[in-house]
């Protein structure tokens, strides 16, 4: 007969249940009753060792009575919702409270409240400015690209796992203010702004025809409706008779998956795009259809171009529908999918691994370039962006290709 753990602290008993889960990922909860004001909740014997449930309690006892101020008993839950997501050892899942899952839906709308910057985090963990968006609060302060931000409010974030959290906290209410602290790499030390928050109307997509008669399409992030504007933008282009198209996907974070699925849709022939598998090894297909803007194409892409970024790098590449020209990609092969919880706070967690239709799993490695070119020294600390388009020798060298496949 399966064995069963009731715990009953009246305290601690959602929060024993949930740090159990820091110590044993496969946790089963039963049942959840309410009796005598009291909430209890049975927990799988075989999955959860007592040990744990004994410690846990001794700790909250101890805290209770001996930590020299009051506790609050919500606050040391909430915590442990957090340590159940960050115990995976994975950054990518994470819990959101109320007020970090209302920045994070802000972001995927393309709009927010904020400094503006573009941000990702960096081989050393930290969380890295790629762009400060012009004009923007940031950039009148002084941000530049590379500052690496490890204060938010005098808090210490250099430890925190999760880039959302850490940009949940730098968002706010409008025209209120954030102490930011970043580290300068390039100058070896510690600059310190204050800045006012504004709304941020990010400008995720621009597009204009250069010269030889080359569409150019950037795509600064996957936000929830880019697809749109890319087709829109893709057929006004069409209609001016652009016989090649470049797609600037370098500094591109990523952002939605449902999203790049419909932009790669309308660039490759049937056949698949991405699938994912999940820990089970159950698989999941994209597919795109026979109907496609048959062009020559060119894909830019650097080490700042990740996740969605790679799924069309990476479906471009093996369909053979254009050329790769850049430098090598992020790596992140990995599916993150938001649940909803019923208060308004939300569960990011990775649910699966993405491939690309040859079956390659890039999350660490990355995507190679068909043509391999850096920037100029002069700009290799500096945003794309911010890149004069006489020096733009990747744009460049991606042009010249495709001028060499029109004639």
């Amino acid at each position: 007969m399966r064995r069963l753990f009731s715990i009953q602290q009246v305290a601690a008993i959602v929060a024993v249940t949930l740090i159990v889960a820091v110590s044993a990922a496969a946790i089963v909860f039963y049942s959840v009753h309410t009796a005598q004001n009291r909430y209890e909740i049975i927990l799988d014997a075989e999955t959860v060792d007592y040990e744990n449930v004994v410690k846990f309690n001794r700790v909250m006892d101890i805290l209770k009575k001996d930590f020299y101020q009051k506790v609050d008993a919500n606050k040391m839950l909430e915590g442990a919702i957090y340590g159940l997501a960050e115990s995976l050892g994975d950054p990518y899942t994470v819990y959101f409270d109320k007020k970090q899952m209302e920045a994070f839906l802000e972001k995927s709308r393309g709009s927010y409240v904020g400094i503006g910057v573009t941000v990702n985090v960096d081989d050393d963990g930290l969380l890295t400015v790629i762009e400060p968006a012009k004009g923007s609060p940031a950039m009148e302060a002084g941000i530049l690209q590379g500052d690496k931000i490890v204060k938010v409010d005098g808090k210490d974030v250099t430890s925190v796992s999760d880039e959302n959290m850490i940009i949940s906290m730098i968002k706010g209410k409008e025209n209120t203010h954030v102490n930011i602290t970043v580290y300068r790499p390039s100058e070896d030390r510690y600059v310190q702004f204050n800045i006012k928050r504004k709304r941020i109307r990010a400008s995720n997509i621009k597009s204009e025809i250069l010269s030889g008669n080359i569409g150019y399409i950037k795509i600064a992030m996957f936000d929830s409706e880019i697809a749109r504007y890319f087709r829109n933008d893709l057929s006004n282009m069409l209609k001016n008779g652009i016989e090649g198209l470049i797609i600037d996907l370098r500094d591109n974070p990523g952002g939605s998956f449902e999203q790049v699925v419909e932009i790669a849709d309308s660039l490759l022939p049937a056949g698949t795009i991405v699938y994912t598998e999940d820990r089970d090894g159950r698989k999941e297909y994209r597919y795109s259809d026979k109907a496609y803007v048959d062009l020559p194409l060119a894909i830019l892409i650097n080490s700042n171009s990740a996740s969605a970024s790679e799924i069309l790098a990476g479906s471009v590449r093996d369909h053979g529908r254009g050329i790769l020209v850049g430098t090598r990609t992020f790596g992140k092969g990995l599916v993150q999918e938001l649940k909803l919880l019923g208060d308004g706070s939300g569960l990011k967690v990775t649910i699966s691994r993405y491939f690309t239709p040859s079956g390659t799993c890039i999350h660490g490695t990355g995507i190679e370039p068909d043509i391999e070119v850096g920037v100029f020294d002069d700009y290799r600390n500096h945003p794309v962006s911010h890149i004069p388009r006489s020096r733009d020798n990747q744009l460049r060298t991606a042009v010249k290709a495709l001028l060499g496949e029109i004639e």
